[in-house]
């Protein structure tokens, strides 16, 4: 597909200004639900809100973006960029936080003042940020865990494999679990393959991992539920979402933040009640204000959670959106004011895939400016921009460029009544874009006809 896409002529091409429905097309906000233009501040850390701000700027709402690790000019052109998000507090009427380390603290000061606020608290954040911490909430409330071990020392690790021989999963904690591609899942019996892990980890990151959790691998199919919260209660339908973390097809190569995603919407079932359910009195006791989703591998025997995501995924908000047809400023504001109302939702499936370019999936500014730096993404024929979410971008004289280390370029999503036409509209949806050296998975949703029979069998998507 890539190869098809490099002999096109330039005469074809577009610019990214040039949809219809793009930056510089403005669309109206609903007033027709009593909805008007509001002020949005977006606070981020790494870029995880980029795409959400962005849609919400395309609905006529002014915004306002805060990054905090900026690099070579990420989000600049799409909105107004910010170097001080505390000085345009009073200026926003609803303010959103992406991410948490920390995040979910300032987001419970400003709920306190009485600002519109989507964002975690302390509790919220403390549920991602520590495995054990986590676990031990789950557990608290009834909710089956494995068997696992935290430890600070990688000596006493060895040990403690060698003494009790099984197959685990290596689990870094605390700011090293953003290195992806130190989660290590072991597949010998004995553990033997941890143990050498292990010691490759003692003498190479050391300094970065200080606590980590040995949990003992089940085998099963991997699947997330999750929800948006209101402050007061979980906003129905749910999402039910399958992460595709591998760098190739079938599985292989290093673990990445995640290359795509293929997800669907239902009404509250048995994997979603056995589970998050559990938490609402807690999120609610806490205002909590977002989405939250629970990774988990399920099988015959039961259902088996292994860690949150308390803030929007990426790229599972870009995906959302496609499926979710509210808009999205409205959205928003909504779940921020504590709004009960029913997620107006499509049915049928989701499938999002993400396009990247070289240094990608490391984060190597050097490699980054040798092969993708100033690189545009380019539009061989007119499009309205549908299902095309930004990724690592920023706007320079009506072109989407690369932008920041790491390749990240777009996330393009497709819909359908069944998992097959969805896939089929996201890569069709592909090979509309031209970017040098793009690369991506092109399996996202393959495994949905073996796992949706298990699913089923076992009865976790049953409703009620």
């Amino acid at each position: 597909m890539r190869g098809e896409a490099s002999t096109v002529g330039y005469h074809t091409k577009m610019r990214a200004s040039d949809m219809s429905g793009g930056e510089r097309i403005a669309l109206p906000v609903s007033e027709s639900s009593g909805f008007t233009k509001k002020k949005f501040l977006f606070i981020s850390l790494i870029g995880l809100a980029m795409d959400f701000a962005w849609q919400v700027k395309k609905e006529g709402h002014d915004v306002k973006f805060y990054l905090k690790y900026s690099d070579d000019g990420i989000g600049s052109g799409f909105f107004q960029m910010v170097d001080n998000w505390e000085k345009h507090v009073k200026w926003a009427d609803v303010i959103v936080f992406d991410d948490v380390e920390g995040q979910g603290t300032h987001a419970k000061k400003l709920r306190a003042k009485g600002k519109l606020v989507f964002g975690g608290t302390p509790y919220t954040d403390k549920l991602e940020d520590d495995r054990s911490f986590g676990q031990s909430e789950m557990k608290e409330r009834g909710i089956p865990i494995l068997s696992y071990q935290t430890f600070t020392d990688f000596d006493e690790g060895i040990e403690y494999v060698k003494n009790n021989p099984d197959a685990y999963v290596i689990k870094p904690s605390g700011p090293a679990q953003n290195y992806k591609d130190l989660l290590f899942v072991g597949q010998e019996e004995d553990g033997s393959d941890i143990v050498r892990m292990l010691e490759t980890y003692k003498r190479v990151w050391a300094k970065k991992i200080k606590v980590f959790q040995l949990q003992k691998r089940v085998t099963g199919v991997e699947v997330g539920v999750g929800a948006f919260f209101n402050g007061k209660k979980f906003i129905t339908p749910v999402n039910i979402n399958f992460e595709h973390k591998r760098l190739f097809p079938g599985e292989l190569g290093p673990t990445t933040g995640e290359m795509g995603t293929s997800m669907f919407w239902s009404s509250p079932n048995k994997l979603f009640n056995s589970t998050l359910k559990k938490f609402e009195e807690k999120l609610a006791e806490e205002n909590y204000v977002g989405y939250i989703d629970l990774n988990c591998i399920v099988n015959n025997y039961g259902i088996y959670p292994l860690e949150f995501t308390a803030r929007i995924g990426y790229p599972t908000i870009h995906i959302q959106l496609e499926g979710i047809n509210v808009p999205t400023g409205e959205f928003i504001y909504n779940l921020a004011a504590g709004i009960d109302f029913d997620l107006k939702t499509k049915k049928g499936f989701q499938v999002g895939v993400i396009l990247v370019a070289p240094p990608f999936p490391y984060e190597n500014k050097r490699l980054f400016d040798i092969t993708s730096k100033d690189t545009a993404v380019v539009f061989k024929k007119k499009t309205n921009g549908d299902g095309i979410h930004i990724g690592d971008l920023k706007l320079m004289d009506g072109e989407w460029i690369l932008a920041g280390h790491m390749g990240i370029a777009a996330v393009v999503v497709g819909t359908g009544q069944t998992m097959k036409q969805a896939q089929t509209q996201a890569y069709s949806r592909i090979q509309n874009i031209l970017i040098p050296n793009m690369f991506y998975r092109t399996d996202i949703g393959d495994r949905w006809a073996e796992d949706s029979d298990k699913l089923h069998n076992w009865g976790y998507l049953r409703e009620g």
